[in-house]
């Protein structure tokens, strides 16, 4: 069942671990199937260099498991996916990641404002990175607490936890967008190491919804 999806959920999950993005078995992924709207999903406390596809877990949006072939739990956070999913009917996959820098500003509970131009990609209504309250891991709190923040933007941080991002496309998009999470957040804070401690200056998201591929730019017809 989903066999695709499974496969791209657990080559996502094997490269955010090489990438650093999420360590020690923390973070989780899933996409959501276009016609069965049934989740594809990463198992819990599994290291990700032994991840099958076979090991994928089968979710339907109200939390029941449809397929777990290996016998593995899905992650103790299905219940945030679940929620975003019902958040957000153009979400179609989602990245959950507990990378370094982007997870200091979340126990921070620091919100990383548009310091580049280039997270006009990011879905960020207000320009910035918004900061998700607190709620405890595996719980309805925690599923609840992403709702307002995932209505903000395609991107966002968990306060004490780490980020997440989420696409309307596929697993790959969102796995981008976690990655650039992180950079942003890597920019962020070397910007405020090298100014002291001072705000930089940030893009206002009026700015940002100006972007549109340059029309000058013309094809010719074949």
């Amino acid at each position: 069942m989903l066999e695709t999806l499974k496969k791209d959920v657990c080559e996502i999950a094997k490269r955010a671990q090489r990438d650093c993005l999420c360590k020690h078995k923390s973070g989780n992924f899933s996409a959501r199937d276009k016609e069965t709207g049934y989740i594809v999903i990463t198992p819990t406390s599994v290291d990700r260099e032994l991840l099958t596809p076979r090991d994928m877990v089968v979710v339907d949006i109200d939390a029941n498991v449809i397929e777990n072939l290996s016998g593995l739990r899905p992650t103790s956070e299905t219940l945030m996916h679940l929620k975003i999913y019902e958040t957000r009917e153009d979400v179609y996959a989602i990245a959950h990641t507990h990378s370094m820098y982007a997870t200091s500003f979340a126990v921070l509970d620091k919100p990383i404002p548009a310091v580049v131009y280039e997270v006009a990609s990011m879905g960020l209504k207000k320009g910035r990175i918004p900061v998700a309250p607190y709620g405890r891991p595996g719980t309805p709190a925690l599923a609840d607490s992403v709702i307002d923040v995932v209505q903000e933007a395609d991107c966002f941080l968990m306060k004490g936890h780490g980020a997440c991002a989420v696409d309307g496309t596929d697993i790959y998009e969102a796995f981008l967008k976690a990655a650039y999470i992180e950079e942003i957040a890597q920019l962020y804070y070397n910007t405020l190491t090298a100014n002291g401690g001072k705000e930089p200056e940030s893009f206002p998201a009026e700015e940002l919804q100006q972007w549109e591929y340059p029309a000058e730019i013309k094809f010719s017809n074949k």
